[in-house]
């Protein structure tokens, strides 16, 4: 039974939450710790021990006749089944909402089952419904992580716009010691500013005031979405939040050719033009040229010389984003194919260290679009006609064989010398 409550927005945009199965509950619980405003949390799950734990205002049980409250025991077929036995339930708690989303760990029983049916009721209500799930680690076994890809396929149906954090990432971005409970709090990062940034985008009013129609134009049918965040203090701290927030190194995406962008940038009242003009610059120069970028900002005291980007990238041009969605991010080759090249937004260079890019300036340079991902960049290079890379020319048949008649006496000469010997 859903417990009902008033939304905070001053517009009358209502947006939900909804946290699926045990990941997504817990992902949910960290967000009502943090605080987040204008939102309203939901958590849906077959385990009725878990719901009674959960923070959340508003709880669902699913599926009381097929798993009696005690689970899916890591089975989508019963997570789905769960779901599609308390339907009425599901669209009666969607009930007037004009945006959600749905989060997840995919790879279990409820959250890999159900998700997709519950965001198939929110499509079919025509709410704008987003997607942020997880993909197991490695160590969790084949098992749950084909399950995890099976049930990303098919909650992808039913989505405006789909963010897939790997938790495999999270061992990559972090400290070795670092907890289980602050790695996924990492994680959570990343969905709590998403979801707060769109929330204040809609319902805050700011510097620049956006509404749920821009969001909309940017989010619906939009596919596989890209979420970063990313802040930083001192002299080049415009530089190095754009930076985070383009490659956000939890996901195997960037924004890279995307065509929609929600951009939010956040500071304190001391925030420069400088600093606002460098970082919107450096999100348009990765975005497609014609790119739809909606922009807003607004300020934050307590933020002091702290600058925040939000990044939420839709509509992307290659199907790039779809192939590594369902895998490892793909191997740089050590040869790569020529591709034309990506000039980079400023005078400079970034490194990586511990997962943040630092600003070093230098001369003009050139970044392959296969390193922009990781943040791996190419060293400066002089401005002089880049050299065709050998493995890139081949020959017709027709041009084999064709040599002046220099080097044909010469190789006779050659073939001649051989046979006397």
């Amino acid at each position: 039974m859903a417990i009902d409550q008033q939304s905070n927005s001053t517009c009358g945009v209502r947006i939900k939450v909804i946290g699926v199965g045990g990941g997504g509950g817990n992902a949910v619980n960290r967000m009502i710790s943090a605080d987040i405003r204008g939102v309203e949390f939901v958590t849906v799950n077959t385990d009725i021990q878990a719901l009674i734990t959960s923070s959340a205002s508003q709880k669902l049980i699913i599926g009381e006749k097929v798993t009696r409250g005690f689970g899916a025991g890591a089975n989508p077929e019963n997570g789905k089944r769960s779901a599609e036995e308390s339907i009425e339930d599901i669209k009666k708690m969607l009930a007037d909402t004009d945006m959600v989303f749905i989060t997840t760990g995919m790879g279990g029983g409820t959250g890999t089952g159900a998700t997709p049916v519950i965001a198939q009721a929110a499509h079919e209500m025509g709410i704008l419904t987003v997607g942020i799930v997880t993909k197991p680690f490695n160590f969790e076994g084949r098992r749950r992580m084909i399950q995890a890809e099976e049930g990303i396929k098919n909650l992808k149906q039913y989505v405006d716009s789909l963010i897939i954090i790997p938790n495999e990432r999270l061992k990559q971005v972090s400290d070795t010691r670092i907890t289980m409970t602050n790695a996924f709090e990492v994680a959570d990062d990343v969905l709590r500013r998403g979801v707060q940034s769109v929330s204040d985008l809609i319902n805050v009013p700011g510097y620049i005031n956006l509404d749920f129609a821009d969001v909309t134009s940017v989010m619906k049918n939009a596919g596989y979405a890209h979420m970063g965040v990313g802040s930083a203090q001192g002299t080049d701290k415009a530089q190095l939040a754009a930076m985070a927030a383009i490659s956000s190194p939890l996901l195997e995406t960037s924004i890279a050719g995307a065509t929609g962008i929600l951009l939010n940038v956040t500071g304190d009242p001391n925030l420069t033009l400088e600093d606002v003009d460098i970082a919107c610059a450096m999100v348009a120069d990765e975005a497609h040229p014609d790119a739809n970028i909606i922009f807003g900002a607004s300020f934050d005291p307590t933020l002091e010389d702290e600058m925040r980007i939000t990044i939420i990238a839709t509509g992307f041009e290659t199907a790039k984003h779809a192939e590594t969605a369902f895998g490892e991010r793909p191997a740089i080759p050590s040869k790569p194919t020529p591709m034309p090249p990506h000039t980079n937004f400023t005078s400079g260079t970034y490194s990586a260290a511990n997962g943040m890019q630092t600003f070093i300036p230098e001369a003009p340079q050139t970044i392959h679009p296969a390193m922009r991902s990781t943040a791996a960049f190419t060293t400066p290079v002089a401005e002089t006609a880049p050299a065709a890379p050998a493995e890139s020319v081949v020959k017709e048949p027709e041009e084999i064989g064709q040599v002046s008649d220099d080097d044909f006496g010469l190789i006779m000469d050659i073939l001649n010398r051989s046979k006397k010997k």
